[in-house]
């Protein structure tokens, strides 16, 4: 008997840990393709006869269409169902590096980057869609992670990657190759036969959740909670090294051991962050207290001129802090998601996340134009303590409210007499009022 009840228990355990694999393998794709076209700058530069600002151009059209193409993908996700803007994604994103690969110039380029950017928009709707509909709810932080996780790195080992790939089939081989990458990664996701989610997914018993607004002041809390994310760790991750070097400086080797430090440390606090988040249910507290001691990190690294061994340390540290908080972030927006649109939602409040990444490289870009190099850091510091205020302010709103419909929505038939008595009795109620209206009196 034991073995009977165990078996479908362990086939959803083994279904569920096959899906989680299998969108962060997809995950991993989209930092992978996005990393690519940077890595191989000097090679476009040399073949196209460009000079860097025309190629920075590119990425800036990568971000743009990423920000604006978020929130349109999620309702498209939530629409048709995740699985398929999933796959499409996949593949679009691999055409238009094997199309730059075949075709290289700079006007490709370009339309590679709106392409890449329209791909890349998929992939936080979609993933966490799924992920949302189908990971057991116990596990839901650790699944984040293990996700957000795979993307890092994906983004990691781009460099090593694509340098191999130059070495061996030179830059037109390795678009080519890292292109196919999404194509076969989609057929990978056909044949393991991952499960979508929809807007279908608000039926209960059969019968169909009333719709609600997505945009709702949570919501919009969060865009702005990912937009000060981005904020707080772009200037680091894209400028800390020239920073470290013309401000305090550090070695060329140590600014970038110290980065690496940063990044890598990311990547593990993630993972310990997918354990916290299924521990608590404070997620915007558990955030607020990670980068209010980052804040006070970076504080230190801005102002005081420490030895290398204490910078890589102090980066480290910041870095693990920062990583620790993503899975929280994640269940925020998945609890401020209502049902059926964890698409919809992950597209807003992502949209933040690249609104960030527009304006960043400017930010950053004219602070060390004016030679403040400390400022990197302490202009991070102000977005790190703007971020703890409204990860507090996500965990004083109020959740009673919202928790009570919806657990009455899940369980439509869970009311008491008692409470069906009252509901008659407004029902009534308003009917006579209605009546009165209706007759003049």
């Amino acid at each position: 008997m034991v073995d009977v009840v165990a078996a479908p228990q362990q086939a959803k355990a083994d279904a569920s840990l096959r899906t989680l694999a299998a969108i962060s393998t997809a995950h991993w794709v989209s930092h992978f393709h996005f990393m690519v076209p940077p890595m191989l700058f000097p090679f476009l530069k040399e073949q196209l006869g460009v000079d860097y600002l025309e190629l920075g151009f590119a990425l800036t059209v990568f971000a743009v269409i990423s920000a604006l193409t978020q929130a349109p993908m999620g309702y498209l996700a939530d629409h048709i169902g995740a699985r398929k803007v999933l796959l499409m994604g996949l593949t679009l994103g691999g055409l238009a590096l094997i199309m730059l690969g075949l075709h290289l110039s700079y006007s490709w380029l370009i339309a590679s980057a709106v392409l890449l950017g329209l791909a890349n928009s998929v992939y936080h709707p979609a993933d966490y869609a799924i992920l949302s509909a189908h990971m057991d709810d116990a596990r839901m932080g650790r699944a984040f992670s293990i996700h957000t996780f795979a993307g890092f790195f994906g983004g990691a080992v781009a460099p090593a990657i694509v340098a191999a790939l130059v070495a061996t089939i030179g830059g037109y081989g390795a678009l080519i190759v890292a292109g196919a990458v999404g194509p076969l990664v989609a057929l990978l996701l056909v044949i393991v036969g991952i499960p979508d989610a929809s807007a279908a997914d608000r039926k209960v018993d059969g019968v169909r959740a009333p719709q609600q607004s997505i945009i709702t002041p949570a919501i919009i809390v969060l865009t702005i909670f990912f937009m000060l994310l981005s904020l707080s760790n772009a200037g680091i991750g894209n400028f800390g090294v020239v920073a470290l070097m013309s401000g305090y400086g550090a070695s060329f080797s140590t600014a970038n051991l110290a980065l690496t430090a940063f990044l890598g440390a990311s990547a593990i606090g993630v993972l310990a962050g997918g354990l916290l988040a299924d521990r608590t249910r404070r997620h915007g507290q558990v955030a607020a207290a990670c980068f209010a001691v980052n804040a006070a990190i970076v504080f230190v690294i801005a102002t005081i001129n420490l030895p290398s061994l204490l910078l890589m340390a102090a980066m480290a540290t910041a870095g693990f802090l920062g990583g620790v908080i993503a899975p929280s972030r994640d269940m925020l927006v998945r609890n401020a998601a209502p049902p059926g649109a964890a698409g919809r939602a992950f597209g807003i409040v992502t949209t933040g996340f690249y609104l960030g990444g527009i304006v960043s490289p400017l930010l950053f870009g004219w602070i060390m134009d004016q030679n403040w190099p400390q400022w990197v850091f302490g202009a991070s510091v102000v977005f790190m303590i703007l971020t703890v205020l409204l990860a507090l302010v996500t965990d004083h709103s109020p959740q009673a409210g919202s928790e009570e419909p919806d657990a009455r929505l899940m369980h439509p038939r869970a009311s008491s007499p008692a409470v069906d008595s009252i509901a008659r009795e407004l029902m009534m109620r308003q009917q006579d009022s209605t009546g009165m209206r209706r007759h003049g009196r």
